[in-house]
């Protein structure tokens, strides 16, 4: 690929190895084959900058292995949580400096970037703190879209963290995203409801008709919707994306929905960012089992993103 002065005058995407430990080095070595890059990005208009575990960035005609020092593969956990939070920090250096459009992200271990010194639960509230931005994900395939109002939380904790300012907040941002991510005009939204059957009138929690509804009216969604139908109802059609209030909810919907073809989407940020819709899979890295379909879907949506000048 071109270097020097026109290197930095093409699109370019940083994409992040993750946690070395596990399949994220070869699900980003085989997407950066220039073949395969060339099909994923849709021409030879756009570059790969392969942030490595220590911070390292390669060309995309580069050899690939120099991803972290003296080709340690990062065996202790605390380490390759390290590694994994330096290359996030030098891919999101490089996209508020302009250098790149977009980032993709191949999958960290969230215990390990802990242990590594990195205090965020996962890619997405450290994506926001490195950048001083209110963040909300999103879960997308061509099925189904949904949007997560609490993340990585523990499930008795969320009644607690679930506010009327934060429903509204995180429907302002999935209306914006899905307008200049999508060219959604106008998108209908869902809310997907907190108790079994929204509460049912009060028999099973007072939070869906005490909390969700108003704020539901306020932010021009639809509900609180029953769980077990809202996400019926949007395979079908009938809404753009689903907000839910809790986590795995949410994911289970989008992974039964579309697993492997699932991209996750961060809006909020001032550049586009991906991820595939899996961990880190540490039990097969290496013996060429990985599913390479998400990574695959997620750089092909960043590039699209980056190609529209547009992010969430």
């Amino acid at each position: 690929m071109a270097s020097g002065s026109r290197t930095r005058t093409r699109r370019a995407l940083a994409i992040t190895v993750g946690d070395p430990r596990g399949i994220g080095p070869e699900l980003v070595a085989a997407a950066v084959k220039p073949k395969v890059w060339r099909e994923l990005v849709g021409g030879d208009d756009m570059d790969a900058r392969v942030v490595g575990a220590a911070g390292t960035v390669t060309r995309i005609d580069d050899v690939i292995g120099d991803w972290v020092p003296n080709g340690d593969r990062g065996h202790d956990r605390a380490l390759a949580g390290r590694l994994s939070g330096l290359a996030i920090e030098r891919a999101v250096a490089l996209a508020l400096a302009g250098e790149v459009g977009g980032i993709v992200t191949a999958p960290i271990d969230k215990r390990a970037l802990a242990d590594g010194g990195y205090p965020w639960p996962g890619h997405t509230e450290m994506l926001g703190a490195l950048t001083g931005c209110d963040t909300t994900m999103m879960l997308a395939s061509d099925r189904l879209r949904v949007v997560l109002i609490t993340t990585h939380i523990p499930l008795r904790d969320v009644s607690n963290a679930v506010t009327a300012d934060l429903i509204v907040a995180t429907a302002e941002r999935t209306r914006t995203g899905l307008q200049e991510l999508f060219g959604i005009k106008s998108p209908r939204l869902a809310l997907c409801a907190l108790n079994p059957h929204a509460g049912d009138g009060g028999r099973f929690g007072d939070e869906d008709d005490r909390l969700l509804a108003p704020a539901a009216e306020r932010a021009g969604l639809i509900g609180p919707l029953p769980a077990d139908t809202v996400f019926v109802r949007a395979l079908r059609g009938e809404f753009d994306a689903v907000l839910t209030p809790t986590h795995d909810v949410g994911m289970t919907a989008i992974k039964v929905a579309s697993f492997g073809a699932g991209v996750n989407i961060t809006l909020g940020l001032p550049f586009p960012r991906t991820s595939p819709d899996h961990g880190t899979a540490i039990d097969i890295a290496g013996r060429d089992l990985a599913d390479h379909g998400s990574f695959r879907e997620a750089v092909r949506l960043a590039a699209t993103l980056v190609r529209r000048g547009t992010h969430g």
